[in-house]
């Protein structure tokens, strides 16, 4: 029994001496078992696993790539030697005795250890997986026969850097290889700027509108503009900076001024009074009142126009105050009125452009935001950032539901100045309104004037203003899907 024990003890030591040449059962290398394995066939099994191609599922494509593709490879010595060493640093006995009395082995597990070239992945992911399979968003589009956009489509963007990461603990698992990547999603894009003018013009032509339409339209974020004449059956471009009465509309002008030579500020009771009036009311006999207290008794309009030529505002004048036998104080010659063309018969008494009042009040806009811009530096120290914020909110109280305010929803801020007038022949020829309108989608100034020599009929026009401003509202806030 001495003997078979003994025989029985070496038999089992030779069979463990020739196991011990190997990777002890339970061991891990890499995450990869390569018990029972030599250095040799572990290295192959290791190459084996981490050779699988990763599978990458995004915006509803698959793709594969190959570790190779992105030079990954396995630091094999060295994890085969730590392997090594981890073996051979247990007791030969007693990882015998283990063995002889069916004992596991405690042996550490080996970490994974490799490299890729990163700069190669982000190659991919942009040139292969992005380029191909991002989806652009969709701008909104022009409604032909109405004043409306279609819905713009959000976009997806692969996220590079998201993609990276997991990417690289995919590489770094022989059984977790496919991955979903995340993605950016994109914002729906305004509609081309010049389709938009299109639009206005369709407008235009579906209104029926027999007369004059010229209209001008600042994007107040990216400083694009519009600007027109335009008139249903001309197919020749109309020349611009039509020379138009101002009527009411020239009380932006005259606010302005008002604020410029107004020496006690904040103003008193009775001054603040004199412009809710003028504004708010349109009331003739406030404005005048305005004028003669603040600028100057007897030729406050010359003073404005003077203003506004040194705002480089050459078209827009107040030649004399409103009240009915009230003088002419003086006969202005403009570049829009010498013109031979196009003749709306416009007031002596005031005129403007709508690119006058539209750069009037992009002056008023960019004051009251940064309290700088060409009205503060023509006029420093005359003007400052709140008496702009007062001008704008005058404006803002000027709620009167036709023209541009009636083409935007309810409760949107538009500082709007309106004007028309029945005419020496009791007939309405011209109208105008200039507003600054506040919108989630972003601000803009607007000013339309129309003009017929025959006669403009209100409820037709007005109908006609409001679409536009609605088209240019649906612009800046198109809906999305």
């Amino acid at each position: 029994m001495v003997f078979a024990a003994i025989t029985l003890t070496l038999l089992q030591l030779v069979s463990y001496s020739r196991v011990r040449a190997y990777f002890p059962i339970g061991m891990l290398v890499g995450n990869i078992p390569v018990g029972g394995l030599d250095r040799q066939q572990a290295a192959e099994r290791l190459l084996q696993a981490y050779d699988l191609p990763v599978e990458i599922h995004y915006n509803d494509a698959v793709i594969q790539i190959k570790p190779s593709e992105i030079d990954f490879q396995l630091d094999l010595n060295n994890m085969l030697a730590a392997a090594d060493l981890a073996r051979v640093n247990q007791p030969f006995w007693e990882g015998f005795w283990d063995s002889l009395w069916n004992r596991a082995e405690v042996i550490d597990t080996v970490p994974l250890r490799s490299s890729f070239a990163e700069d190669r992945l982000r190659t991919f992911l942009t040139d292969e997986v992005a380029a191909r399979y991002d989806k652009p968003a969709t701008p909104a589009q022009p409604i032909p026969g109405s004043a409306n956009f279609s819905a713009g489509q959000t976009g997806v963007t692969l996220d590079v850097d998201s993609a990276v990461a997991v990417i690289s603990d995919a590489l770094s698992s022989p059984d977790h290889r496919v991955v979903n990547l995340s993605y950016n999603q994109t914002s729906v894009p305004r509609p081309i700027f010049q389709n938009l003018e299109v639009l206005l013009k369709q407008v235009i032509d579906l209104s029926q509108f027999t007369g004059i339409v010229e209209l001008y339209l600042a994007d107040m974020q990216t400083e694009q503009t519009i600007h027109f004449a335009y008139q249903t059956g001309e197919t020749a471009p109309i020349p611009l900076n039509i020379a138009f009465s101002g009527w009411s509309t020239i009380k932006i002008p005259l606010l302005t001024s008002a604020m410029i030579h107004m020496k006690d500020y904040p103003p008193s009771a009775a001054v603040q009074t004199m412009e809710k009036n003028m504004i708010e009311l349109s009331d003739n006999a406030s404005a005048d009142l305005l004028a003669q207290t603040v600028i100057d008794k007897n030729i406050a309009p010359v003073i404005v126009s003077q203003d506004m030529q040194t705002l480089g505002l050459l078209d827009t004048f107040w030649g004399g105050f409103f009240a009915e036998g009230a003088p002419l104080l003086r006969r202005y010659v403009t570049p829009a009125n010498q013109r031979t063309d196009i003749n709306t018969g416009p007031d002596p008494y005031d005129q403007t452009t709508p690119a006058d009042l539209g750069f009037l009040l992009e002056d008023i806009y960019q004051c009251s935001q940064s309290g700088g811009g060409s009205l503060v530096a023509a006029f420093p120290g005359q003007i400052t950032q709140q008496k702009c914020l007062d001008m704008i909110d005058l404006l803002a109280h000027n709620d009167i539901p036709v023209l541009i305010q009636a083409g935007v929803p309810a409760g949107t801020r538009v500082a709007h100045k309106h004007g028309w007038a029945n005419e020496t022949d009791g007939l309405i020829h011209t109208m105008g309104d200039a507003a600054i309108v506040y919108s989630p989608g972003g601000n803009y100034i607007l000013v339309v004037f129309v003009h017929d020599p025959v006669q403009v009929i209100f409820d037709p026009a007005n109908q006609m203003v409001a679409e536009l401003s609605t088209a240019v509202y649906n612009y800046f806030n198109v809906p999305t899907q």
